[in-house]
């Protein structure tokens, strides 16, 4: 799906129990907070091996996913709220990142 499908999509889910008078920007960017924040939780007390392992069990996998959808939802539907085009503010924001971060330096075997 397009991020805009997306955004309808929300939307409309949002519209058929009247929540736009709540979805306001301050509201969903505190929401995304707190999802972000559950989502956290989910790797809370993993060391580095076992969060990179998190999606092998069942139960895990079915919550990380449920709370990166969580974040997605809130993000989309600010970003829809606030009128920003999130495929152009992630491709200005990558290239302010070009300048800022440059690329690492591999050696290639085999050459001095």
């Amino acid at each position: 799906m397009s991020i805009p499908s997306l955004q309808d999509l929300l939307a409309d889910f949002a519209a058929r129990r009247d929540w736009e008078p709540f979805h306001t920007p301050k509201n969903l960017a505190m929401a995304l907070t707190g999802e972000a924040g559950e989502l956290a939780a989910e790797f809370q007390w993993l060391t580095s091996e076992e969060s990179a392992r998190v999606m092998e069990d069942p139960a895990k996998a079915t919550a990380v996913r449920h709370e990166m959808a969580d974040v997605l939802s809130y993000l989309l539907r600010l970003a829809d709220v606030l009128d920003v085009d999130l495929d152009a503010a992630l491709r200005e924001k990558v290239a302010i990142n070009e300048g800022r971060f440059p690329e690492a330096v591999r050696e290639v075997p085999g050459r001095h």
